[in-house]
């Protein structure tokens, strides 16, 4: 059984690293140079990402992201969000992420990303605070990705 000291300190512990309603944005433009240069550092070379005629081929008005693209850029925002120094040194792991790609990405596009903690819990033996995150990215009001995360932050030693 819990006694409430336990609880309060718990509460403080996950209140001075992660709070329920923080919120992460950055809005990214894509290129077609940045794509295809991405696409090609993860070994991915299908022509949707390289050439406009293929991609035009395939009823694409340009090039498009490749999923990961945005899954990564994502991810490491919240991986600088979550280790950042700001008065209180973190460390943080990602345990999970879920990536629904909607709509597609063209070249040209500027990306809104944002991510938003939905909950947290204090976990003892980890000596952290699991977060569940969810996440978006949008291009003007269309949704393009959905996002889900669950990462655990401690105080970085």
């Amino acid at each position: 059984m819990t006694d409430s000291s336990t609880l309060i300190a718990d509460e403080a512990a996950i209140a001075a690293l992660v709070q329920v309603g923080e919120r992460i944005e950055h809005v990214a433009h894509y290129t077609r140079d940045e794509i295809s240069r991405f696409a090609t550092l993860t070994l991915d070379l299908n022509p949707v990402h390289h050439d406009r005629e293929a991609a035009r081929r395939a009823g694409l008005a340009d090039v498009i992201a490749s999923g990961q693209h945005t899954s990564a850029l994502m991810s490491g925002l919240a991986a600088s969000y979550f280790s950042r120094e700001d008065g209180i040194a973190r460390s943080m792991l990602c345990l999970h992420f879920n990536f629904a790609y909607r709509e597609p990405i063209f070249a040209g596009s500027d990306v809104s990303m944002r991510w938003v903690v939905s909950s947290t819990e204090w976990n003892a033996s980890l000596d952290g605070v699991i977060a569940q995150l969810e996440g978006k990215a949008t291009v003007g009001h269309a949704l393009a990705v959905i996002a889900r995360g669950t990462v655990l932050v401690r105080r970085a030693s």
